[in-house]
């Protein structure tokens, strides 16, 4: 191994830390240091690994993100469980008539820092509160908590992105407020831990993503709203 490949493996994983997780990161230094000083010795290492596991997981890493009127950028990491033609859910106040709505599933070793999917302004935010069902479940949809973000792009054209809380989830934190002017990649929130986030395209638009694919938030094109392209099928290899 190279040394810029190991300089690469390493900054890989020493990315930055958001900031919702210092304190998260400091209460399992606490209890570990206590366990240790306590003499527990099995439970200080399994402090440890959780420790290490909790800055992992608040991990924020820099995105370079394809900037062209019409794409629309995958807004979280994870797998893309499911694209498919519903009727947005009322609190998006978007029509109520069945468009295309790609998921992307987060599971708890994810980024969790979510991204605008698009150039856009905030015309809406929502919360709604409810259960904590397994965010891969199509259920989650309606019956979880949820925070959703009405965006809106220059020419008119509108989109959803609905954070959904998942079986761990118990926090969905926004950076932004309604309003408030998105860039494409721009950070807009988070949540805490596991989860799943749902993008309602305008009608018509199709999906360049498959299902199965792993998505990089910031990165990953999921639509081109200017394209006619027709629908992307995909296969594993």
């Amino acid at each position: 191994m190279t040394k810029m490949s190991v300089i690469s493996s390493v900054s890989s994983v020493l990315v930055p830390i958001h900031r919702e997780g210092y304190r998260f990161i400091a209460i399992f230094a606490a209890v570990t240091l206590v366990l240790f000083w306590l003499h527990i010795g099995p439970l200080a290492w399994i402090g440890v690994i959780l420790t290490l596991w909790c800055a992992y997981f608040f991990r924020d890493p820099e995105r370079v993100t394809p900037l062209r009127d019409g794409l629309v950028i995958s807004p979280a990491d994870g797998r893309v469980s499911a694209i498919e033609d519903v009727i947005p859910p009322p609190e998006l106040d978007l029509p109520r008539e069945p468009v295309t709505r790609i998921s992307v599933f987060m599971n708890v070793f994810d980024v969790h820092v979510n991204r605008s999917p698009l150039d856009a302004a905030i015309t809406r935010i929502a919360y709604v509160p409810g259960l904590f069902v397994n965010a891969d479940l199509d259920k989650a949809s309606l019956d979880n908590e949820r925070q959703a973000l009405t965006l809106e792009r220059a020419n008119g054209q509108r989109i959803g992105v609905v954070q959904i809380a998942g079986l761990v989830a118990r926090r969905i934190v926004k950076f932004v407020g309604d309003g408030d002017h998105l860039a494409a990649g721009q950070r807009f929130g988070l949540i805490r831990f596991g989860s799943r986030v749902d993008v309602y395209l305008p009608k018509g638009a199709k999906a360049m993503a498959c299902i199965g694919q792993r998505a990089v938030a910031g990165e990953t094109v999921l639509a081109d709203l200017d394209s006619i392209e027709p629908e992307r099928s995909g296969r594993s290899s």
